[in-house]
This record gives structure tokens, C-alpha cells and sequence, in this order.
């Protein structure tokens, strides 16, 4: 929380659980000015003391507001798509500086109060925030990206550096001290953030929040340790505060997906659709397979299909030919299927992987992603390939104009190097003159997503096709890309994965069917596919000899069991019985297979392929929950493991995560109405998504009706927030402090602490808390074992091997995680554990490292303070009551799934034993490591392979922008 004196030095406000309270300065009872709605932070009060003015995210982006201080209705004082932030009054009162993106970075702005007239005092491509008033009124100070402040006086523009981040540090919460010239400002360095007074460091050992403190004489006011402390030299006292807020309990019937039924089901998991150039038949990826259906429906045809990762269909302009992407060498290839014969042929053998493929119109060319999201070509006749853009944040899949000069991309552009979300925006890469080209499909509005929602050219190149707030639309283009009309809508109906048939009509996703419309009008129609799916029946009975077995509930091992597993349950938990044939696990643990309660399949799921499921099951993680990803890809997937078309664990996810008017990964969907809410609710219920997100720039208002929403239909949701989610009815929170729209979180503070409030506001509440300990890497110091582990070595990706060794190689490196903060994170985990509260073991992997990462996260958790049955239960008990699913996964008793981890060791006295895993099990059926690793490890013959010529970088190919990144290279999720 911030906390701002009064002028008269007799009431602080303060912005606790994203409210504004007033209570006295001496301490006591906080009253509340705001409600949940308003969702306010960082008052400020008037020169008078009868006002407070704030920001709030009420409508979906942040706006100032005035309230009076006794209470009543608050003023609305900006408006429109850009966000304010941070207002303070002038000493006069009659203007407001702030911080707003209106110019393409935060700058420092004024309101003139009695006019509404808005004034920029910087226009710096920098990210200066944070202003404060000089006590005369005449200068400003501020931050400067975080590492610098400055004053700049008002009436000549001039500016003045005062401080200048050496290393590591960061500034914020700037001031002017006692003598109205020193500035005051919280340091941030590395584990430690201190009050400082000009180079005076006031402040040591404590956790001093990023306001801005307030002197009175040689008296500071600020917050520390979650505390509103005095300082009057050595002297400090806190100030006592007593405020309360309501949390609901939910009270819903709870939906869990039938994952036992035999019976056949219809294929709803269809990936990325494509129409031949004649428009006669439909290519898509479907159940782990690539497959043939006509356009006016039918039986699907299954053309390629070997247990590898095949993806991303495209038929050659003649139609003769389908191009595609698959792993059977090793990584994700280019791939040519003759459709006449049956025959493939690679394209590609290079280090990386090569994605979403698309074939120009003239059959030379054919455009690619690649594993760091940078577009490319590549020559067919050759084999020549050449990088045209840098490295993008998660683009979508490329499409060329007809004249094959232009590709346009789906790309995001931010409004902020500060705060990264943006629109997902048209880019468009001219192949002569190498320009690059954004251009928002409306103002203000993205891209539905990233991926398979365009932008698409039609074949005669009049038109752009793309999806906007989840519903189709085009847009008359030159042959540039340039839009020279504005768009029309084309659907009214829930919109994915645009296909154009020929240039007259469109094919898409609608709630798990293909429809195809006229873009001229009328109704659409359903291509009805004669295509289902069932569960293979599971092994009738075997029987596994384990030398202990720990069932997910007992405080100590059972030695020497077996296990009797029938029709993919566990019957039967017995002492040993010699001469019956059983699997002989005798030297091993049985143990519940493990969850990972957060992961992201297809947020690099091209890329790593069929090596994913493979990697979790070998290190005995036997069940993953996804809070988002692709909508169909994630059904696909889901539909393949279930059906047994695909190896890996079980799979329990949702679709893209609902957020609001601004984005930044490409599986958000950007939402700005309620009528576009009730479109992604009907599709969470057709796909059946076993649970629902939202995300960072949703409003409470629009969060509330999806909750409401999704708990009518017996679905869980998540979201990045602690409160007001929990008055409103959310299940869970993801991350300890992650991506929050006020640039820092509420429930840690910088240096990673929770205090009192975080704490009982998730034991009183029952909202779950996915902890994903990104700074359990910092583990490697001591031990590489996992690192160095051949399920590691084989199964990871070259270059994600390689990534997680530069990681390992800088750990104790300025910027690297911290042993503090990785401490900091796990006692907050451990305090709501104990406290009674649900504590599900995550990861974000991909973010962090699959797998490994979920083992390094419950050492982390023993090594500062969880017992090692406490860790386990958070990844095996806790999120299987979370999934509905208690007392069937996570558990090993009579009726659950037989669902276990065999490893070597007691993982109840030494939680590395966890990840010794031998042989996995999953429904009863069973694998080795040895066999998960096989397909990949060894490499695929010289002969089988390609020689890829790399030619000279376009022009294009040079980095422009500061967000021109692979999604790699930062970890947006959890940066505050």
C-alpha cells in the first residue's frame, strides 16, 4: 500500500486492497472511501486537506479521480484509451501533474483543474513517472526509466539530473526531502530496498515500499515491512492500523469433465484449418494427426500420422502438395507431402525450429517462424533460407500478399516500454523496399489473437481478413497492406482460425465446428465432419511390486506392496504376495504422479513438439493444468493424450485468458464489452474448458460477470489477483506477485515479502495460491543434478539446453534471482500453507524450465521451511481438490487413478527422490524413462537430411524496436 499525510498532518490515506481508507494519523480504525469497483491506488490530497484525488481502473484503463475526504461519489477527471497515473496537486491546488502513455512513452502531464486543459511538461522517448511538486510549486521531480531522477522547472523547461542508477539499482517513489531541494526515494538493489535521503541511505533491513514519503521537518512518513512507520532520527514507531474487508466463499456446483467415458465423442479439437486453392477440400490438425476433408464435409481423411509432432498444414498453390511442420528428426521441420503418393520430403534441417509455414502464391517461396519468433523464407528449389524481421513477441502465422512482395503477421506493438501490454497489430514486411509497417485493425482494438486469426490476405488481394473482439471482419487493402476502406464485420457469432475459400468466402472456427460464410452475406453454413474420438480401453489389470509406497496422505512410507491396478484404477494396496506376476519395482517408491498446477503447452509448444509430454511424464508428472492457452490447440492436445494418440500426462486447461482492452502475450483475448464477454464464456462452454482465466487489464466489473458466468456453469477460474477477487468469487490466484496492471503487486512487495493482509486474505478466503518460484533456478549454485540429468540432456530442446545454461552460468550475477528473495517468496507460501490455506504447486513452464522446474520449486520449498510430505501434498493433494478431482489423481488408495511416479528413494526424508523417477504411470498404463527418451535420443541420419544454405539478413531483419524480443528474453509473467 502507498500512504499520503495530510497537509495539516492529522489523517493518512491509504490505498490497502485497492481501496482508498482515511484513518487517523495517531492510528486506528481506517475508514473506506471507495468501493471494489473503483479499483483506486496512490491518493493524494489537495492543498486544503478536503480533497483526494487518485487513480482508478474502473473502466478499463486508468483514469484520475477526485473524491472528497469525508466521503461521497468520486469525479471522473480524464478520460479515453490511454492510461493517467500517479496524480498529485499542485501546492496552489489548481493543477494535477501525473504520468500518462499518451505519447507513445509515460511522460509527465498537467491538468489544469478549471479548464480540463491537458499540458505535456516532458516529451522524451524515456519513461518518466512518478511526479512530485517542489514545496513552491515551481519544479517537478520524477523518475527516469526506473534508473534516474529528475526535476524540471516549469516555467523554462529546464531539467536537472539528481540521481543516476549505479548497476542493478532502480528508483522509485521520488520526493523532495526536509530541505525542499534533496531528493527522497526508495532504492531498489538487488534484495534490498532502502529509504534514501540524496546519497544518505535513512533506512537498513527494512522492506521500504516504492511511494513517495512525506517530510515534516526532520520527520519522515512512509511504508515499510507493511507497516506505516515515523522516523524521527533513530527513533521509529509505527502507526496502528485496523481496517477489514468481506470475502465470499464459493458456493457452486462444480463441472468436472468426464475423463472415464469409453464412448465415442465428436473431434472438436481442429487446428488451424486450411482451404485448397481450388476451395474443394479443408486441411487441419487433428488428434495428433494431420488429415483431408472436403469442403462440403464428410468422413476426414487421415494422411499423416506417426506419433510425432505434426502441425500447421498448408496446401502449394497448385494443390498438389501439403506443407507442414513435424519433429520425427528431432526438432520441428519443414516438411512436403505429395498428396498423389503419399511421399514426404524435408525442407528443412537447421538448428532451431521452423513454424507456421506458409507458401507464397507463386510456390518459390515459403514463409516461416521460427523458435524465436523472427519470419523468414525459404527458397524450395534451393533450400536457401533468410531471416526478413527480428525477433518478434510471439507473432502470428504469416501471410503473402498475392504479388508476393509484402507478408503480413500479426505482431504486438505496446504503448510502453513501462508497462509492455499493447495491441496485437497488422505488421506488414515489404520484401523491396524492407519496410516494416504497423497498423492496428481498428483504433484502439487488437487482433483477436496472434495465431490463427489473421491477418489473411484473400487470393485476389482486395481484402485483409482478421478476427476483432471475436468475431470476423475485412478490410479493403492496396497491394501494400494498407487499408484504404474501413473494416466490415462479416460474422456475428464466436470467430476463430480464418480460412479464406477462394476470394468470396470465409471457413472458421465456431464452438468446436467449421462454418463457412459469404463475405457478401447471408447465413453460414456447417461443414459437418463425420469425425470422433474415444479413450482406449486401459490395460485390464497388472499388478507392480513396489519395495514402499507413499499413498499422497500418510506420514510415513508402506514397505513392501503391491499395487493392483484394473481398468486404469488402483484396486487393491496389499502387503506383497510372492508368485503372483507382477512388474518388478522392487527397489522403488510408488508415489501419487505429480501436478503441475500452471503450465503453458502451446506457448512454445510448436517448437518443443512431441518432447513436452514426454518431459514432464519422465520426471513423474503425471497431470498438468493450463491457466491459458490457445483455445484449439489446447482441445487438440487434450483430445490427443485422452484418446492415447499422444504420449504425456493428463492435460486440464482453458483456452486464452480473458483480459481487457490491452495485451501482450498472443493468447489473451483482448475483451472491451459485455457483449463480447457473453462470445468467450459460449466458448469456454462449447470447448468445455476445465477452467476459465483472466488476466492483467480486465476491469472488476467484467471479472465479477465472468465469474458469475463461469460459476453457473460449474467452471473454476484463476486470475493474477488476491483482492477484490476474493469478494467477488474467484478460486484462485497464480504467481505470489505477478504481471499486475499497476506496475507492482499487492500481495508481495519488491523484494518478494508478504505481509499480514496477502496472508489471511487467502486462509479466509479459500482462493488457492500457485506460488511458480521463478527463483528457484537459483538452485543450481548448489546442485546441477537436474541440469546435468540425461531426461534433461535428451529431451530439451538444443537451444532451450542452451538457455538454461547461460541461466545456471550467471546465477550470482547482478540481476540474477536471489537466495533472498527465493527465501522471501517460500515463507509467504509456507504461512498460507499452514494457515490453512490452498497452496498448488506450479511453474509457468514453459516460462520456467519444464519439468525440472517443478522439482526445483519443491526443493525450494523444504529448503526454507516446508517438511517434504508438506511440499508433495502441493503438488498431488492440493491441486487435484482444486480440479475437482480429489481423492482420484494425487492419492493412491482404492478407486483413484492410477496415476504414479516409481522412483529410487524416499522422497518423505529427501526430496530430490522425487525427481529420481524410473517408470511413470498414467490410467494404468505404463512407460519407462527409457522409452519416453527413445524417439529422441539419438539423431536422425545424415542421409534423411537437408543442407539449408543461410543467406544475408534482409534489411528488414535489423532491430527497430525495443520490443522487437524473442518472448524468451524477458520474464514478463512475473515482473511487477
Amino acid at each position: 500500500m502507498s500512504a499520503a499525510l495530510s497537509p495539516d498532518g492529522k489523517r493518512i490515506a491509504i490505498d490497502l486492497v485497492t481501496g482508498i481508507w482515511v484513518l487517523p494519523a495517531t492510528g486506528g480504525r481506517a475508514r473506506r472511501l471507495t468501493d471494489d469497483f473503483q479499483d483506486a491506488t496512490q491518493p493524494a490530497w489537495s492543498p486544503d486537506g478536503r480533497k483526494l484525488v487518485f487513480q482508478s481502473y474502473r473502466d478499463g484503463n486508468f483514469h484520475l479521480y477526485v473524491i472528497d475526504a469525508d466521503g461521497g461519489t468520486p469525479r471522473k477527471l480524464t478520460s479515453g484509451a490511454f492510461d493517467h497515473r500517479e496524480p498529485v496537486f499542485s501546492p496552489d491546488g489548481k493543477r494535477l501533474a501525473f504520468s500518462s502513455d499518451r505519447d507513445g512513452s509515460y511522460g509527465i502531464w498537467l491538468l489544469d483543474l478549471a479548464s480540463g486543459t491537458l499540458t505535456a511538461v516532458t516529451t522524451t522517448p524515456d519513461e518518466e513517472a512518478m511526479p512530485r511538486w517542489s514545496p513552491d510549486g515551481q519544479r517537478l521531480i520524477f523518475t527516469v526509466n526506473d534508473t534516474a531522477i529528475d526535476t524540471v522547472t516549469l516555467a523554462t523547461g529546464e531539467r536537472t539530473r539528481l540521481v543516476t542508477a549505479t548497476g542493478i539499482d532502480r528508483f522509485y517513489g521520488p520526493g523532495f526531502g526536509p530541505d525542499g531541494q534533496t531528493p527522497s526515494y526508495m532504492r531498489l538493489r538487488g534484495p534490498d530496498a532502502s529509504l534514501m535521503l540524496g546519497d544518505q541511505q535513512v533506512t537498513t533491513g527494512e522492506d521500504v515500499f516504492g511511494f513517495a514519503a512525506t517530510w515534516t521537518g526532520q520527520d519522515v512518513w512512509y511504508v515499510a515491512d507493511g507497516r506505516i512507520r515515523v522516523r524521527s532520527g533513530a527513533a521509529v514507531r509505527d502507526v496502528p492500523i485496523e481496517a477489514s474487508v468481506s470475502v465470499v466463499r464459493r458456493d457452486y456446483r462444480r463441472r468436472v469433465r468426464d475423463l472415464d467415458s469409453p464412448a465415442p465423442q465428436p473431434v472438436r479439437g481442429i487446428a488451424s484449418p486450411v482451404v485448397s486453392p481450388d476451395g474443394s477440400q479443408i486441411a487441419y490438425r487433428a488428434l495428433n494427426a494431420l488429415y483431408l476433408v472436403p469442403s462440403t464435409g464428410g468422413v476426414p481423411k487421415r494422411i499423416v500420422s506417426d506419433q510425432y509432432f505434426n502441425s500447421d498444414p498448408d496446401f502449394s498453390p497448385d494443390g498438389r502438395s501439403l506443407l507442414y511442420i513435424s519433429d520425427r528428426l528431432g526438432t520441428a521441420d519443414l516438411w512436403l507431402r505429395d498428396l498423389a503418393s503419399g511421399t514426404d520430403k524435408v525442407l528443412t534441417s537447421l538448428p532451431g525450429a521452423q513454424t507456421m509455414p506458409r507458401w507464397s502464391p507463386d510456390g518459390r517461396r515459403v514463409a516461416y517462424i521460427d523458435q524465436d519468433g523472427a519470419l523468414w523464407t525459404l527458397e524450395v528449389a534451393t533450400g536457401a533460407v533468410q531471416q526478413i524481421t527480428p525477433a518478434l513477441f510471439m507473432p502470428g502465422r504469416p501471410s503473402w500478399s498475392p504479388d508476393g512482395n509484402v507478408i503480413a503477421v500479426a505482431a504486438v506493438k505496446p504503448f510502453s516500454r513501462r508497462f509492455r501490454e499493447g495491441t496485437s497489430q497488422i505488421l506488414t514486411v515489404n520484401l523491396r523496399t524492407s519496410e516494416l509497417r504497423y497498423a492496428e485493425p481498428m483504433p484502439f482494438r487488437s487482433l483477436a489473437t496472434r495465431g490463427d486469426d489473421g491477418p489473411l490476405w484473400s487470393p485476389d488481394g482486395r481484402y485483409l481478413a482478421f478476427v476483432v473482439e471475436s468475431v470476423a471482419w475485412i478490410a479493403p487493402v492496396d497491394a501494400t497492406g494498407k487499408m484504404i476502406g474501413d473494416p466490415r464485420q462479416v460474422t456475428h457469432e464466436v470467430t476463430d482460425s480464418l480460412a479464406w475459400q477462394r476470394s468470396d468466402a470465409l471457413v472458421y472456427l465456431s464452438n468446436g465446428q467449421l462454418r463457412v460464410v459469404k463475405i457478401s452475406g447471408g447465413r453460414p453454413r456447417t461443414v459437418r465432419l463425420a469425425a470422433t474420438w474415444r479413450r482406449p480401453r486401459p490395460p485390464e489389470r497388472s499388478i507392480i511390486h513396489a519395495g514402499a509406497v507413499w499413498d499422497g496422505e500418510s506420514e510415513r512410507l508402506r514397505d513392501d506392496v503391491d499395487i493392483v491396478i484394473e481398468d486404469g484404477r488402483i484396486a487393491e494396496i496389499r502387503p506383497h504376495r510372492r508368485g503372483s506376476e507382477t512388474v518388478d519395482a522392487s527397489k522403488l517408491v510408488a508415489m501419487p504422479g505429480l501436478v503441475d498446477a500452471h503450465v503453458h503447452w502451446h506457448l512454445r509448444g510448436r517448437a518443443w513438439g512431441d518432447r513436452q509430454g514426454r518431459l514432464w511424464l519422465a520426471y513423474g508428472i503425471t497431470t498438468t493444468r493450463s491457466p491459458g492457452d490457445p483455445a484449439y490447440q489446447m482441445v487438440e492436445t487434450r483430445e490427443a493424450l485422452e484418446s492415447g494418440s499422444r504420449v504425456g500426462p493428463r492435460f486440464l486447461a482453458t483456452g486464452e485468458a480473458i483480459d481487457g482492452s490491452r495485451v501482450y502475450y498472443n493468447f489473451m483475448r483482448p475483451t472491451l464489452s459485455r457483449k463480447q464477454l457473453d462470445l468467450e464464456l459460449s466458448r469456454a462452454v462449447a470447448l468445455g474448458y476445465d477452467m476459465v482465466k483472466t488476466y492483467v487489464r480486465l476491469p472488476v466489473e467484467y471479472q465479477q460477470t465472468v465469474i458469475r458466468a463461469a460459476h453457473a456453469a460449474g467452471i473454476p477460474l484463476s486470475s493474477h489477483y488476491l483482492y477484490p477477487a476474493a469478494n467477488i468469487g474467484m478460486d484462485g490466484m497464480e504467481h505470489t506477485g505477478a504481471t499486475n496492471r499497476l506496475g507492482y503487486s499487492h500481495t508481495v512487495s519488491r523484494i518478494g515479502r508478504a505481509y499480514q493482509d496477502a496472508v489471511t486474505l487467502f486462509t479466509r478466503s479459500g482462493m488457492s495460491l500457485t506460488p511458480t518460484l521463478f527463483n528457484s533456478k537459483v538452485l543450481y549454485a548448489e546442485d546441477k543434478s537436474l541440469f546435468t540429468d540425461e531426461r534433461t540432456k535428451v529431451l530439451f530442446p538444443q537451444w532451450e539446453y542452451e538457455r538454461l545454461a547461460s541461466d545456471i552460468n550467471a546465477i550470482g550475477t547482478p540481476g540474477a534471482p536471489t537466495p533472498q528473495a527465493l527465501a522471501a517468496n517460500v515463507d509467504m507460501v509456507l504461512r498460507v500453507h499452514r494457515g490453512g490455506g490452498l497452496v498448488i504447486c506450479g511453474t509457468d513452464a514453459p516460462l520456467d524450465n519444464v519439468a525440472v522446474s517443478l522439482h526445483q520449486n519443491l526443493r525450494a520449498m523444504v529448503k526454507y521451511g516446508f517438511t517434504p510430505r508438506e511440499a508433495l501434498i502441493t503438488a498431488t493433494r492440493n491441486p487435484a481438490v482444486w480440479l475437482g478431482l480429489e481423492n482420484r489423481i494425487g492419492v493412491l488408495k482404492r478407486g483413484a487413478f492410477a496415476d504414479l511416479a516409481l522412483v529410487d528413494g524416499n522422497p518423505l526424508t529427501d526430496i530430490k527422490a522425487a525427481a529420481a523417477v524410473r517408470r511413470t504411470v498414467v490410467g494404468g498404463v505404463q512407460r519407462t524413462v527409457d522409452e519416453l527418451m527413445a524417439p529422441f535420443r539419438s539423431q536422425a541420419p545424415a542421409s534423411s537430411r537437408v543442407v539449408n544454405a543461410v543467406l544475408p539478413a534482409r534489411a528488414s531483419a535489423k532491430q527497430q524496436h525495443w520490443w522487437h524480443e524473442p518472448e524468451w528474453a524477458t520474464h514478463i509473467c512475473c515482473d511487477h
